[in-house]
């Protein structure tokens, strides 16, 4: 039996100041001759929210080619993938940065990378747009947001390739103590065809835990919360510029999340002059070593 080659493999720990405050990814640098079916099993085996498989870009001026796979399929795009699998591709010499930049290819197009000064990477994510807003008439809505203190803006089913329901509540403390209904909200996101619900808030402290408070309970992929989504937050910033609410945060700040399931996460927000939002942090490569498979 001829033994399988051996593929550079990172484990990366993605907006995170120090290694276990952020959300894991699994990359794959050597996945040339990786058929999907192959890239789906070592995803489900890794058994975390996303696996990334680096590959040579097939589009001019793109510095390297990614595909996406959660533990059940493939996806065009996701936050904290890409600004992983830039980092594994810097840290591991598969590509260097031009002017301070990179480009991605992934299955939601080209995708600009920016290399900030302090080793953080942020992307400039698609743009996600309101579909609708909630109404009380939407029980399954009601019942995913319990009794939990409201905040001004309405709810929001929002897309972006990805569809979210997105909640402003009353404060920081209340999405700090806010208790999942995870039937509820598997049961919107299986209704509405999305990932499931998103809460967030400002931060009036300012205190070192950012702006703005985020939690994600993306139940319509069966996870019960996410210890730092990067499209859920791109698509809080879009959701918040479209309604004209983005108020005193300005075109940037600093989003906490994950501090409810033992993590503390730190994502850098910024809405550009063309009204682009670009999300970013910094990254810590946790385990590097060989993949057999």
């Amino acid at each position: 039996m001829v033994s399988p080659r051996a593929r550079r493999f990172l484990q990366v720990d993605v907006f995170a100041d120090r290694p276990g405050a952020g959300n894991p990814l699994a990359v794959v640098l050597d996945a040339e001759d990786l058929d999907p079916a192959a890239m789906q099993r070592i995803a489900a085996w890794t058994n975390l929210a996303e696996t990334s498989f680096l590959l040579p870009p097939t589009e001019p001026g793109a510095d390297y080619r990614v595909r996406i796979f959660t533990t059940r399929q493939e996806i065009a795009f996701a936050g904290h993938p890409s600004i992983g699998s830039a980092h594994a591709a810097v840290a591991a010499g598969r590509c260097a940065a031009r002017n301070g930049a990179l480009l991605q290819q992934c299955q939601a197009g080209l995708l600009p990378i920016r290399c900030e000064v302090d080793g953080a990477f942020s992307v400039r994510v698609p743009r996600s747009r309101i579909v609708r807003y909630g109404e009380a008439s939407d029980i399954a809505l009601q019942r995913a947001l319990g009794d939990v203190a409201r905040g001004a803006l309405s709810p929001a089913l929002v897309e972006g390739g990805r569809r979210w329901w997105l909640a402003e509540l009353g404060d920081a403390g209340a999405v700090r103590g806010m208790r999942p209904d995870s039937v509820a909200i598997a049961a919107l996101a299986a209704q509405t065809g999305s990932l499931g619900l998103c809460v967030f808030a400002r931060n009036a402290r300012g205190d070192a835990s950012g702006d703005m408070v985020v939690r994600a309970f993306p139940l319509g992929v069966g996870i019960a919360e996410d210890p730092a989504s990067g499209a859920a937050n791109a698509a809080i910033a879009a959701f918040l510029d479209e309604s004209g609410a983005l108020g005193t945060l300005g075109d940037a700040y600093v989003a906490s999340q994950g501090r409810e399931i033992g993590r503390d996460a730190r994502l850098g927000l910024r809405v550009d002059g063309e009204r682009q939002v670009w999300v970013g942090g910094q990254c810590r490569s946790v385990v590097s070593g060989s993949l057999r498979w």
